[in-house]
């Protein structure tokens, strides 16, 4: 069974027992309330395991959350039984944001069989789902998890650079268009409002409905067409790297390539006088 990066509730419960591993990625953005940790305990998809990306980061950096290296991941892999051969369903408990961003992180490192589930936790209690009606998880692998990078899928402050004169490549931004053009505030001390020259706006929220599914294919693609992409290579950002990634699941769904993410996003740019912002 072959099924896309993005699936629903229902689409869950056909999954072949004793091959999926269930991986909560729920994340607050800044500003939002709530206790992932919490929700956790008392509501977990059977055998299911909390994909912190706070934790499966590099300690190195200051910026927030930036990928690890492949040794950290294979790591958290291993220790979690999971092998290449596993199935991933990463979800969030409302939403996608967090399993948006754990599902880039798995395919940078050459996962294949990994998918979002739209919607989150929320999808299935709407449904009436029961979770004791998924199927079996699969079993604790003892194979040592091996990477295998694809690093092509990962823009850095280099790339963005070069991609500000290059009329092949695109930047999409998912920040709201009030930071996007400076009239509001960026939540991070010390950094600078406004966009990189020429990028397109198109906050995450734009690719949702009110309840946090994606929107249907045909939807995605009138809405990235009026982005004006055309054959461009997209890089998407955000603000730290995490709503970008709802933008490349959208590009997925809409039957784009996935592009590049940049991961310092604004974090990154905005902190650096050194490089150049537009505010219109």
């Amino acid at each position: 069974m072959t099924l896309k990066p993005l699936i629903d509730a229902q689409t869950l419960l056909t999954l072949p027992a004793r091959r999926y591993r269930f991986l909560d990625a729920s994340i607050l953005l800044p500003g939002q309330e709530g206790d992932p940790e919490a929700d956790f305990r008392e509501l977990a998809l059977p055998g299911a395991i909390r994909f912190r990306i706070n934790e499966i980061c590099d300690h190195g950096n200051t910026l927030p959350h930036m990928v690890p290296g492949p040794a950290l991941f294979a790591d958290f892999m291993t220790a979690h039984g999971i092998d290449r051969e596993t199935g991933l369903v990463f979800y969030d408990r409302a939403g996608s944001i967090g399993a948006c961003r754990a599902h880039w992180m798995a395919d940078l490192f050459g996962h294949d069989c990994a998918h979002v589930l739209d919607g989150g936790l929320a999808a299935l209690q709407q449904a009436g789902i029961a979770f004791d009606a998924l199927p079996e998880p699969a079993p604790h692998s003892d194979t040592a998890y091996q990477t295998r990078a694809r690093y092509a899928r990962l823009a850095g402050k280099g790339d963005v650079l070069a991609a500000l004169g290059d009329p092949d490549r695109v930047i999409l931004d998912a920040r709201s268009a009030g930071r996007f053009h400076a009239r509001v505030a960026e939540p991070r001390p010390n950094t600078r409002g406004g966009h990189m020259r020429g990028a397109v706006n198109l906050p995450y929220g734009d690719v949702l409905d009110a309840e946090g599914y994606f929107l249907q294919p045909e939807a995605l693609v009138a809405r990235l067409a009026a982005c004006a992409i055309g054959a461009r290579q997209v890089i998407t950002s955000c603000g730290s790297g995490l709503t970008a990634a709802t933008l490349t699941m959208a590009l997925r769904v809409a039957g784009h390539a996935p592009g590049q993410l940049y991961d310092g996003s604004w974090a990154e740019w905005g902190s650096d006088p050194t490089l150049p912002i537009e505010t219109s």
